[in-house]
């Protein structure tokens, strides 16, 4: 629950994003929790993003503005993994760099401005320029059928992502009905950052953590499913002995 200092502080700034938001953004927060923001980012032109629709989340402590908040990206764009906590200057991965007279216009203005950069962090991945314009072309799709969240919180949006697809339809154009192969293809392809890229000891100790434990995840799961396999096999030998017989 929102202390009192904090559900002020988060719906000054609401109106202030409503008045004056930043280019390239909208966000609000959800009705029933204040400190759960949703935002909109529009691919800016002249980067691989333009035209392109993102959508994610602001976690804020319930004891904002003296901590920050974990900063997700739900929509597919090549830069980011989708909803993963980010490491960001601004995000609550360097509660030691937040500066308590930043505001969700900063966080986001300075997201964006990572986004459209090259620096590596934990949640970022590293695809192609092409890859990238693939994923702003179809961003619009993916929250418009596949992203619940984004319908929720901003049906106006999908009204508007729904004409844009019909105007394709009338022009000829081609419209919706799933992501294209080579689109999920290249996306079964994103590279994971590299580890010697993170410059930050931190980063890198958190991400190596992450690390040991996918590796004793996917263990556990290969010894797994070898007993599967074992079972399947003496099933079928014992057919095979009911059915000699």
């Amino acid at each position: 629950m929102a202390t009192r200092q904090a559900q002020k502080r988060l719906t000054k700034e609401y109106k202030s994003m409503v008045e004056n938001p930043p280019p390239f953004i909208v966000a609000q927060p959800n009705e029933d929790n204040i400190l759960e923001w949703h935002y909109v980012i529009s691919g800016p032109p002249d980067t691989p993003y333009a035209g392109g629709q993102y959508h994610g989340t602001l976690l804020f402590p319930s004891d904002y503005p003296f901590k920050p908040p974990a900063i997700r990206m739900v929509t597919p764009s090549g830069r980011f993994k989708e909803d993963t906590r980010l490491c960001l200057s601004m995000s609550d991965y360097h509660p030691d760099t937040w500066n308590p007279s930043w505001s969700v216009s900063t966080i986001l203005t300075g997201l964006l401005s990572f986004m459209t950069g090259n620096e590596n962090t934990t949640g970022a991945i590293t695809t192609t320029p092409d890859h990238k314009k693939k994923m702003a072309k179809r961003s619009k799709e993916y929250n418009t059928f596949e992203n619940a969240r984004f319908k929720a919180v901003f049906p106006d949006l999908v009204k508007e992502n729904l004409a844009y697809f019909e105007e394709l339809r009338k022009k000829g154009e081609p419209g919706t009905g799933g992501p294209e192969k080579d689109v999920l293809e290249e996306a079964a392809k994103e590279k994971a950052i590299n580890i010697a890229d993170i410059t930050d000891p931190e980063d890198r100790i958190r991400v190596e953590e992450e690390l040991l434990k996918a590796q004793k995840n996917r263990k556990s799961k290969g010894e797994a499913n070898r007993s599967k396999l074992y079972i399947f096999f003496a099933i079928v030998l014992v057919l095979a002995g009911i059915i000699m017989k």
